[in-house]
C-alpha cells in the first residue's frame, strides 16, 4: 500500500467526528477489498495510544457499565453474562465540563480490577468521586481523596460525566460500527478515547496520530486477526 494513501486513510480517520467505519474507509479511498480498509483502521488504532501519557489529575469521576451483549435476564446492576464486557471509565472534572477520558476493559468489579485501574490512571492525591459500590472502597488505601456519592444525598445527576461519557460510547458503537466483538473491544476504546480527548481540534488529532505512529512496533494482521480480549486494559491517549 504506498505511504500516500496511508497518510490519506490517517487523515480521513483522525479527522472525521462521528469516525470511519471499514465500509466508508473502503469506498473514501477507492480500495477493492473490504479486508484491506479493515486491517489499516485496525492498525492506526493500535497507534492511538500514547505510551507517554500523563495520569487524569484533579477531581476524577470514576463509573462502570456493561457494553455489547443484552440487558434482559440480569438480576443486578453488576451481574455479568457471556454477552457482555465491562467497561469502566474515569473522566476529569472541568468546570461543569469534562477533561481528558481514560477507559479499561474488566474482568470484574471487585476492589482489585476497580483500584488497579485507577492506580493506573489517576494521579496519586487526586480527588475520585464513584458511587458507593463496595469495588471502590479501598481507593482511600491507594493514596486518594476518595468521595463517594450516593443517589439520595444528590439531587443532580450521580456521575454525570462519566454517565455522559458512557452514553457517548454506546450510541458510538452502535451508530458508526453497528456493535463491535469483545475481542477487538479494547481497540476500539482506544479510538473513542483519542478522539474525546482531541474533540476540539481535528487536524491537531491527524498531526498526532502520525506522530503516534512511531512509538508503536508494527502489527501485522495476524496479530489482529488473533487478539483476544485481556483482563485488563487501559485505553486513552
Amino acid at each position: 500500500m504506498p505511504l500516500t494513501v496511508w497518510f490519506w486513510a490517517a487523515y480521513l480517520v483522525a479527522t472525521h467526528g462521528p469516525g470511519m467505519s471499514a465500509v466508508q474507509l473502503q469506498r473514501q479511498l477507492g480500495l477493492r477489498r473490504h479486508e484491506t480498509a479493515w486491517t489499516m483502521l485496525h492498525k492506526l488504532r493500535r497507534a492511538m495510544v500514547n505510551p507517554l501519557r500523563e495520569p487524569l489529575t484533579g477531581e476524577v469521576e470514576v463509573d462502570e457499565a456493561f457494553v455489547g451483549g443484552r440487558d434482559e435476564g440480569r438480576r443486578g446492576g453488576r451481574q455479568k453474562d457471556g454477552t457482555l464486557s465491562l467497561v469502566v471509565v474515569a473522566v476529569e472534572c472541568r468546570g461543569e465540563g469534562s477533561g481528558r477520558v481514560r477507559m479499561g476493559v474488566i474482568g470484574d468489579a471487585s476492589g482489585d480490577s476497580l483500584g488497579g485501574f485507577v492506580s493506573d490512571v489517576v494521579e496519586s492525591g487526586a480527588v475520585v468521586h464513584t458511587d458507593g459500590w463496595k469495588g471502590y472502597n479501598r481507593l482511600s488505601k491507594l493514596g486518594y481523596d476518595h468521595r463517594p456519592l450516593s443517589q439520595a444525598q444528590h439531587d443532580e445527576m450521580l456521575l454525570a460525566r462519566a454517565h455522559r461519557v458512557i452514553s457517548n460510547l454506546k450510541t458510538w458503537l452502535q451508530g458508526t460500527y453497528h456493535g463491535v466483538s469483545r475481542e477487538q473491544l479494547p481497540v476500539y476504546l482506544d479510538e473513542f478515547a483519542f478522539r474525546h480527548n482531541r474533540r476540539g481540534g481535528p487536524m491537531a488529532a491527524f498531526r498526532t496520530l502520525l506522530g503516534l505512529t512511531t512509538h508503536h512496533p508494527p502489527t501485522t494482521r495476524r496479530q489482529i486477526v488473533d487478539t483476544a480480549t485481556p483482563t485488563y486494559s487501559v485505553s486513552g491517549s
